[in-house]
Order: structure tokens, then sequence, then C-alpha cells
């Protein structure tokens, strides 16, 4: 049987409109005891997620848990980039069994959910497991993840993987929901996103654009 190519996106690739991003616990009592990844990349990486997602005006969620009486805030950067969305606090450690949450998943009304968040064994794995069982597509953001340690994160990953869960990157991410350097009207917010919170990817664009004046398109 001859297989014939086309100059076409897979089905399993993102788009903007695709999908719904859960950010998930992103918060500072929470990053104190992470440590499989370290809090300036997890921030960073959080950013770029956060700020990629709204520049593609991706349908998002921010949620929190116990903010005023425990874990304090949501990282500064990821209310910049959504600066009219209010986080939805809640008591629940798997933010799939929160009511205001699900009320929003389902006003949305998308199969795909994009899961960011701390920490990967528990406040992740909580929604990942429940939203795959209830019929949804499910991809993680394994560096915008965070856990105690790298065994618990891991392991945690592990278990979403098995049970269906895709695993991305942040970087990977915002590229997928670029996909193509012709697409002219977010080549820049891309590259400005990229040479922010992109670490050594976006010193090489400064450094291409400074120099050569190159660019990708």
């Amino acid at each position: 049987m001859t297989i014939t190519a086309t100059p076409t996106p897979g089905a399993l690739l993102l788009s903007p409109q695709d999908h719904t991003l859960i950010m998930i616990d992103h918060q500072s009592q929470m990053s104190f005891a992470t440590h499989s990844i370290d809090a300036v990349t997890l921030r960073n990486n959080a950013a770029l997620v956060a700020h990629a997602a709204a520049g593609f005006n991706v349908s998002a969620i921010l949620t929190t848990v116990a903010e005023k009486s425990f874990s304090g805030p949501m990282f500064d950067e990821i209310k910049e980039a959504f600066p009219r969305a209010e986080a939805i606090d809640r008591t629940s450690m798997n933010t799939w069994e929160d009511a205001n949450v699900i009320k929003q998943v389902n006003a949305i009304g998308k199969k795909r959910i994009v899961l960011a968040g701390l920490w990967t064994s528990v406040c992740i794995v909580g929604p990942a497991l429940s939203a795959l069982d209830q019929g949804f597509e499910v991809y993680v953001i394994a560096d915008a993840c965070g856990d105690v340690s790298l065994e618990a994160h891991e392991r945690a990953m592990d278990r979403m993987v098995q049970a269906g869960a895709r695993p991305i990157t942040s970087l990977q991410y915002m590229l997928e929901l670029q996909r193509d350097w012709a697409r002219t009207e977010t080549y820049d917010l891309t590259t400005c996103i990229a040479k922010k919170f992109g670490g050594a990817y976006g010193l090489g664009i400064i450094y291409a654009k400074s120099m050569f004046n190159a660019h990708e398109g």
C-alpha cells in the first residue's frame, strides 16, 4: 500500500485554538520546597508558558491553593501575562475536584487540556488522571512543573505518561504554537518572549539579530 505525504501538521500537534491551559499553584510557598528544578528556571519557564499562551490567545485558567492563608500569591510573571484574569483559589489538592475550575473548563469546552504547576506528584497528577478518565486529551509541560525531589517529579511524569498524558516542555509549547516562521503576525511575539524568557536560545536570537540582522522567517 502506497502512503502519500502531504504538507499538513499532525493531529497530535497543539494549536492555539484547540486546548485549554491550566496553570496550577505557581506560588511562593509551593516553590520553597521544590527541588527537582531550581526556582529561577521554574519561574522563567512558567513565565514563557504564560506569555506565550496570552500572546496566542489560548484559553487559560489560573488557579491557586490557599493563597491568603498559606501558599502566597501566584508568580508575578504569570499575573503580568494575564492582567485581567482572576485566579481561582481552591482548598482541594486536585484541581479537577474544584467545581469553579470545572465550570470554566466546561464553559471553554475544549477537549485538550495542557497542565503546568506545582507539585507534579499531587497538583498535576490529580487533574491529569481525572481529565484522562473523563475522556480529555492531556498534555503536561514538564519543565514548568516541579516537585519536592527529582524522584517525585520523574515518577509523577511516568505515571501520567503511562495513563496517556503527553509530556512537552515550555519552549516546545511556544514554538509549537508558532510552528511556522512565515506566520509574521506572531513572529515578533514569539521571538520577544524567547529573548526574555528563553535562556540560551533567547541569547542566540539577540546575538544573531544584533550582529547580522538575522531572522528565521
